[in-house]
């Protein structure tokens, strides 16, 4: 799904921002607000992670403009610890009252050694990544999951489902390294994409059972962490859904601060010395050139990116034009 378009034209990365930040304040959005999710979702494209690019643009302005999700939040602390804070997102996306949790746990990270953030009340945060990337610029380790509201309740399918395909949240840990590219595990919960669904992908439950035992126990991290620690029994869970019925979502984001626990230098060299080690010991995975850590493609198309523009498949101009047309707002690339 992330893979390089085959047919594209080029975008540059202060053009697409622009696109987005300037769809996102027609659609009701203040310029900070704005900027955040456009800024995090350019990211995404830059990565070459298509699936939580700017595609998404077109989605979530809709989202805003038919009134599921809230333009104009009072994204605000509610509550805090030594060691964290919870952040009421009060109905809109998850992008902004993220950053700013992760800010929050960065900022109790580097006084204590720990610190989290625990978003409530709402909608897609996008990439987990995003939120430990911010922790490892910071220099910590982060770590971050979403929970979505009554995930594991399938009472209401016509069908009994089958529990190996149980739950995809969205889960991160990012691990910064020195000289290397950082380790960053950013994925989907289930070993399986939503579309493998085939009686090919079925035989696959009993032949490697474990795999699928492993992510039906990340799925229910992070639901837990990301939901029942963020309130989902809580009745404002109830009020602020039925008021914005696409805020059925949590979050939490965990910063460590290495120098905290270990000099920053005897950490790195550690995690450089594993980077190359693999890479120069193991045979890469098959289609690829060599065996890298997660995280490390994505550096590579980054630098690519930033060099000769963001490859802007089919899906992303289809959406783009869509958006453009309903709000009046000139596309970023020359048609």
């Amino acid at each position: 799904m992330n893979r390089p378009p085959e047919e594209y034209v080029h975008v540059t990365e202060d053009k697409l921002l622009a696109f987005a930040v300037a769809c996102f304040e027609s659609a009701g959005l203040d310029h900070e607000h704005a900027h955040t999710i456009g800024r995090l979702l350019v990211n995404s494209d830059m990565r070459g992670v298509r699936t939580h690019g700017t595609r998404a643009v077109n989605r979530y302005c809709r989202a805003f403009e038919e009134g599921n999700t809230n333009p104009q939040p009072d994204v605000r602390q509610i509550h805090e610890a030594p060691t964290g804070v919870v952040i009421d997102g009060d109905g809109t996306l998850g992008y902004l009252p993220m950053v700013r949790a992760t800010e929050a746990a960065i900022d109790r990270a580097s006084k204590l050694g720990l610190g989290i953030g625990i978003v409530r009340h709402i909608g897609h945060y996008g990439s987990a990544g995003h939120y430990t990337r911010m922790c490892m610029d910071a220099g910590c380790i982060g770590f971050s999951v979403q929970g979505y509201r009554n995930h594991g309740d399938a009472s209401a399918l016509s069908d009994k489902p089958q529990i190996g395909y149980f739950g995809n949240p969205p889960l991160s840990f990012g691990m910064p390294a020195g000289e290397e590219h950082p380790i960053v595990q950013d994925v989907a919960t289930r070993i399986l994409a939503d579309y493998q669904r085939s009686p090919e992908f079925d035989d696959l439950l009993s032949r490697i059972p474990a795999a699928f035992f492993k992510s039906i126990g990340y799925g229910a991290v992070a639901i837990v962490l990301g939901g029942a620690l963020a309130g989902f029994s809580l009745p404002s869970a109830d009020e602020i859904e039925e008021k914005w019925p696409s805020a059925r979502h949590g979050g939490m984001v965990l910063a460590i601060h290495i120098e905290s626990f270990i000099g920053t230098s005897d950490y790195s060299d550690e995690v450089d010395r594993l980077v190359r080690d693999v890479r120069n010991t193991y045979e890469p995975m098959p289609g690829y050139d060599e065996a890298l850590f997660p995280g490390a493609v994505e550096e590579k198309y980054a630098e690519l990116h930033k060099e000769s523009g963001i490859r802007y498949g089919e899906s992303e101009q289809t959406n783009a034009r869509e958006v453009s047309d309903r709000l009046g707002v000139a596309l970023p690339w020359d048609e």
